[in-house]
C-alpha cells in the first residue's frame, strides 16, 4: 500500500494534509527559535515516506526542511540561530528518502548558499533511519530528548491507518514537555471496523458512540477519545481537522501543552475552514460561499460557542478573562470570540470587567488577568 501510494501523484486531500503540516510548522518554528529557554530544536517525522511523489511534489520531509530555512532564508546561517536536528524515519522508503533529501540539499546549496555555510547537512543534523516505528519510539535516546524541557520538539506522525499511534504513544507525547505533535489517522476505517479485534487492540471503540454520529463527525469523536485519555491530569489542548476524500473521512489530531501552540494551530485550521476550523467538508451545515446568506463571522459553530460563552459568563462559571480565553480554545475557537462576547455583555450592562481590563486575544499566556462581575 505504501509503495502504490507514493508511486502516484498526491491527490487533493493529501495536498491539503501537507499544506496543514507546512503551515503548522511555519507557525511553530519561530516560537521555539526565539524562546530563550529552549537550547535545541528536534524535528521528528516518523513516517516520512520517500520525500516526494512521482511528480516531484514535496512530501513532509522536504516541506519541513524547506520551511526550516525561514522566510527570506533568515535561518540558514548557523550562527544566527540555535541548532535544529531533523530525524526522518521510514522503514520501507529510507533509501529513496535519503536520495531525495541529498538531491534537495545539493540543489539548495548551489542556488542559495555556500555548502559550508548551510544549516542542513546529511548525517550531521539531518538523519534518515529505517527503523520499525515501535523500536524507534521506544529507544532510550528518544525518550531522553522527549523528557527534556530545554529541547523544543515538533513530532509528525503521518501513519498509514491507525495502529501506530495508540494510547501508550499518545500519552507519552502528551506528557513530554515543550513538545507539539500532529498525527494523521484513518477515521472512517476505525468507525467501519470498530468491533474488529484488530481495531480494539489499539483503540477502545466501546468508548466512542459511532452509531449515532454523522460520517463527518466521527473523526472529532476519535479526537475526543484521545482527549479523555489525558483527563484532568494536566492542562492540555487538542484540536482536530477532518479531511473528506470521496466517501471516506480521515483526519489530523494536534496536541500541545501550551495555549500558544493551540492558538497557532487554530489559526491554520480556521484559515482552511473559516466557518468552523474543523474540516474541508461542511461539518455544521452552513450556507456556502457565493450564496446569499453566507456569513463566516456568524457561522453555526461560532454561534454555538457564543451561546456557550454567554451562559458560562452569566452563570459565573467564567469569572475572569483567562478562563474565558481558555474556554474558547478548548472549544476549538480562536480566543477573540471570548473578547467579543465579554464586550457585548458589558455593552448590555450585564457584566462589568474589573481590574487590568484589556481586549488581548493572542499570546494569552501573557495576558493580564481581569475579573468579570455580574452587574
Amino acid at each position: 500500500m505504501v509503495e502504490k501510494f507514493h508511486n502516484k501523484p498526491f491527490d487533493e486531500a493529501t495536498m491539503l494534509k501537507l499544506d496543514i503540516f507546512r503551515e503548522c510548522f511555519r507557525e511553530w518554528l519561530p516560537v521555539f527559535v526565539h524562546n530563550p529557554k529552549i537550547s535545541k530544536i528536534f524535528v521528528y517525522d516518523f513516517f516520512a515516506g520517500p520525500g516526494q511523489d512521482c511528480n516531484g511534489n514535496h512530501g513532509s520531509p522536504l516541506i519541513l526542511l524547506n520551511e526550516a530555512k525561514g522566510e527570506r532564508k533568515q535561518y540558514c546561517n548557523p550562527s544566527s540561530k540555535k541548532a535544529i536536528i531533523f530525524g526522518f524515519n521510514d522503514k520501507n522508503e529510507s533509501e529513496s528518502l535519503k536520495e531525495n533529501i541529498q538531491r534537495y540539499l545539493s540543489c539548495c546549496h548551489k542556488s542559495e548558499c555556500q555548502k559550508s555555510e548551510c544549516l542542513f547537512k546529511l548525517e550531521e543534523n539531518v538523519f534518515v533511519r529505517d527503523l520499525d516505528f515501535k523500536d524507534c519510539f521506544s529507544s532510550e535516546i528518544l525518550k531522553q530528548k522527549l523528557a527534556c524541557e530545554d529541547f523544543g520538539k515538533f513530532v509528525l506522525l503521518d501513519q498509514f491507518g491507525f495502529s501506530q499511534v495508540d494510547e501508550t504513544v499518545f500519552k507519552e507525547l502528551a506528557r513530554s514537555p515543550s513538545t507539539d505533535f500532529i498525527f494523521f489517522i484513518a477515521s472512517s476505517f476505525i468507525a467501519r471496523f470498530k468491533d474488529h479485534p484488530y481495531t480494539k487492540k489499539y483503540i477502545d471503540t466501546s468508548k466512542i458512540d459511532f452509531d449515532n454520529a454523522k460520517p463527518v463527525d466521527k473523526h472529532g469523536l476519535i479526537a475526543d477519545y484521545f482527549a479523555q485519555l489525558i483527563g484532568n491530569e494536566q492542562e492540555f489542548y487538542l484540536h482536530h481537522f477532518t479531511i473528506r476524500k470521496g466517501a471516506n473521512y480521515y483526519g489530523l489530531i494536534f496536541g500541545t501543552g501550551h495555549t500558544y501552540g493551540m492558538e497557532k494551530f487554530l489559526k491554520v485550521c480556521w484559515a482552511h475552514d473559516e466557518l468552523a476550523g474543523e474540516s474541508n467538508d461542511n461539518k455544521y451545515g452552513d450556507y456556502q460561499k457565493g450564496t446569499l446568506f453566507y456569513d463566516p463571522e456568524n457561522s453555526n459553530k461560532i454561534e454555538l460557542v457564543k451561546r456557550e460563552l454567554r451562559a458560562k459568563i452569566l452563570s459565573g462559571d467564567i469569572s475572569d478573562n483567562i478562563s474565558g480565553l481558555k474556554f474558547a480554545l478548548k472549544r476549538r475557537c480562536l480566543p477573540k470570540l471570548f473578547v467579543h462576547m465579554a464586550k457585548e455583555l458589558e455593552r448590555q450592562n450585564l457584566i462589568k470587567r474589573v481590574g487590568k481590563v484589556n481586549d488581548q486575544a493572542t499570546k494569552i499566556h501573557s495576558v493580564p488577568r481581569y475579573q468579570i462581575v455580574l452587574a
